[in-house]
């Protein structure tokens, strides 16, 4: 039976951890910052074959894969919290409470869902600024589910990855093989019409790049596949990685 306080315990620590870790807040929001300024106002006036249709400039096309880029990250990293806490016996001590591992699961992806989006939404926020405009209120609730399944996704990704681990250092260097050839194959910075077939072949096979597409035909209407689709499958894959990170998670050792 899920414990509905020791699901908010949970999230509530995160979200402490979260707020109090300043460096780690401006540390998420530079490489993504980073991305739109250099690629998105140095590209904005360079006209990119596949991008869209008329008005949509490079950096309209490029925000929903940044924020896309943002979610990864955050989502993925989030197995590390749980290395920190076998590494240093906390994780050792809340599976011996007598509640369900599945609100502990529960409470740690409700943690890790509200710092991506927070994360992510700042982003968003910033792009406005910079000059993005998405296509109405609706459009913005639309791509906010996107933004969620994705990060169910890839929180479960990493739940599964840190299960299965007992090296902070390591789960970084192997995270890192993952995340990178995901970020790069899902059509975040280019157009997937661009590529070679073969690897817009591989494209299909990520998760991501269905996320992305989603966000683009929510904010800017302009998307490689039917957005129904797009949602159709993400519900698909964050509802398996979930599954799976909840899996493991239960099954791994606290030491």
């Amino acid at each position: 039976m899920i414990s509905w306080t020791a699901v908010y315990v949970m999230w509530l620590r995160e979200m402490k951890r979260f707020v109090r870790a300043k460096s780690r807040i401006i540390g998420s929001l530079i490489m993504p910052l980073f991305f739109l300024a250099f690629l998105g106002l140095g590209f904005n006036r360079m006209a990119i074959p596949g991008i869209g249709g008329q008005g949509v400039n490079y950096i309209r096309f490029l925000v929903p894969g940044i924020i896309g880029m943002t979610l990864l990250f955050t989502s993925t990293m989030q197995g590390l919290s749980v290395l920190w806490d076998k590494e240093f016996g906390f994780l050792k001590e809340i599976m011996v409470a007598p509640v369900s591992r599945v609100s502990l699961v529960l409470g740690r992806i409700a943690g890790g869902i509200t710092t991506a989006l927070i994360q992510s939404l700042l982003i968003l926020l910033i792009s406005v600024i910079m000059g993005f405009r998405a296509s109405g209120p609706a459009s913005f609730l639309l791509a906010l589910v996107f933004m969620i399944l994705i990060g169910f996704t890839f929180i479960g990704l990493g739940l599964i990855f840190a299960s299965k681990m007992k090296d902070m250092q390591g789960f970084g260097i192997v995270m890192n093989f993952i995340i990178f050839p995901l970020f790069f194959l899902s059509g975040a910075l280019y157009p997937l019409g661009n590529l070679p077939w073969f690897v817009r072949a591989l494209s299909y096979i990520d998760p991501l790049t269905f996320g992305i597409d989603g966000l683009r035909g929510s904010l800017i209407k302009v998307s490689s596949l039917p957005i129904l689709l797009d949602l159709a499958i993400m519900i698909g894959f964050s509802l398996v990685m979930v599954f799976l990170g909840a899996y493991f998670f239960e099954k791994s050792e606290t030491v």
